[in-house]
């Protein structure tokens, strides 16, 4: 999620619970929707922001301008890699690959949507400071498995409650069938690979990922574009700035907020080092610039307005929680296979039910469950982080045991053979 240098959060008794009718005629019907459900749901988010002053509704007529703005340099280049081969535009992934891995110049006479789209990535912008980068990278890690619990539970299966995005995957299999473990597997290995050390550098599988999920993207929101399908009076655009934006959102500032409520120290330093590394990510995955924050606060603020510009609930969200959860079942364990995945789902469910809430549980059809996994791990975390992390010797053993969970739990959704990159389907 992003926010503009001039947001502010509604904090009066007496603020307008819907925008006016004909304010919100320009934008996708789904605009604001459900704003007075959503200002109940984010009192939590507004009492953090107390002091921030009033809803700034320039900001949320912005948000609704980008759900139907895109990522214009990298649908260029989806255009181009689905033209037809008398284009002079034309671009294979081939030369893609080849610009990837060893930059633009290795691509013999490359094709203009090429040249831009790598003209966007490749310069560093001079606010980028790679130290910092590497260090909200060993923050990241150090978080351990308490990031890959927010990620699953309260960025992507939270996320779900709102319509729009969860329509996306719909349109793409994605999260359903037996595609939901390889769909999570990547989003992990994604996750991941930003934080390793110097990742984010060009050469870094960090910056590869990146650069390639934005691919994805853009030839997502082409395909469906082009569907004849997608409503996009109803939705906006498939993959918009708006939504992107948010999606960032959630790997950041939620992310922080998350693992606080499972009993892990955040300090200053930590969370301008976290924020710095994914307003790079941001910045690689096309999110649009005034709409990049390394400020905490500021990011939350931002947030609270997106929020307020959802719509809650729909069709799509259910079978996509489930699916999540159901795949719990195909997770790989050499020993106790089937007592240790019923076990995974069982305190997903939970972790859940603390996370979402009973009324979240509802909307998304989930099986009720009660948070008995939580107080353990918060236990355990007070230890971990408010104890052995404040010190050196502590925070060293806690980022080699986070990595040390990374790789065992990369390897319970893919083996031993975790691929660089996930392919790229241009057929369609």
């Amino acid at each position: 999620m992003v926010a503009h240098e001039s947001s502010r959060v509604d904090t009066s008794a007496g603020a307008s619970d819907t925008a006016p009718p004909s304010s919100r005629s320009r934008f996708p019907r789904r605009f604001r929707e459900t704003e007075a459900l959503n200002r109940r749901q984010g009192r939590p988010l507004r009492l953090l922001l107390l002091h921030q002053g009033g809803v700034d509704e320039e900001l949320l007529a912005t948000i609704g301008k980008r759900l139907m703005t895109r990522d214009e340099v990298g649908a260029a280049l989806a255009n181009a890699l689905r033209s037809d081969t008398t284009d002079p535009d034309k671009v294979t992934m081939k030369q893609f690959r080849r610009a990837l891995a060893d930059g633009i110049a290795a691509v013999p006479d490359p094709p203009q949507p090429l040249k831009d789209f790598f003209a966007a990535v490749e310069p560093v912008p001079d606010w980028v400071d790679f130290d910092l980068v590497n260090e909200g990278g060993r923050v990241a890690r150090r978080f351990g498995r308490s990031a890959a619990d927010v990620m699953m539970q309260l960025a992507l299966i939270g996320s779900y409650r709102f319509d729009g995005p969860p329509r996306v995957l719909v349109e793409t299999g994605g999260l359903t069938g037996g595609s939901a473990l390889q769909r999570i597997a990547e989003t992990q290995q994604w996750a991941t690979a930003v934080s390793g050390h110097d990742a984010m550098r060009r050469d870094g599988a960090g910056f590869r990922l990146t650069v390639h999920v934005r691919l994805m993207h853009a030839l997502v929101n082409h395909q469906i574009e082009h569907s004849g399908r997608w409503d996009a009076e109803r939705w906006g655009l498939p993959v918009n700035q708006a939504d992107l934006a948010a999606t960032l959102g959630l790997f950041n500032a939620v992310q922080l907020l998350g693992v606080r409520l499972l009993g892990v120290r955040v300090t200053r330093a930590e969370s301008r080092a976290f924020m710095h590394l994914w307003k790079y990510v941001g910045h690689l995955m096309g999110v649009d610039q005034d709409w990049l924050h390394d400020r905490e606060l500021r990011q939350h603020r931002f947030n609270y307005h997106l929020l307020l510009t959802q719509s809650y609930g729909g069709s799509a969200g259910p079978p996509l929680a489930n699916a999540l959860v159901e795949a719990q079942g195909e997770l790989r364990f050499t020993r106790f296979a089937r007592l240790r995945r019923a076990y995974a789902r069982a305190r997903l469910l939970s972790m859940l039910r603390y996370f979402l809430g009973r009324r979240g549980m509802r909307d998304l059809r989930l099986p009720p469950a009660l948070p008995w996994a939580v107080p353990p791990i918060i236990v355990a975390n007070l230890f971990r982080h408010q104890f052995l992390g404040r010190t050196e010797a502590g925070r060293r053993y806690l980022l080699r045991s986070g990595d040390r969970f990374i790789r065992r739990n990369l390897r319970r959704y893919f083996r031993d053979q975790v691929p660089d990159v996930a392919p790229i389907d241009i057929r369609h």
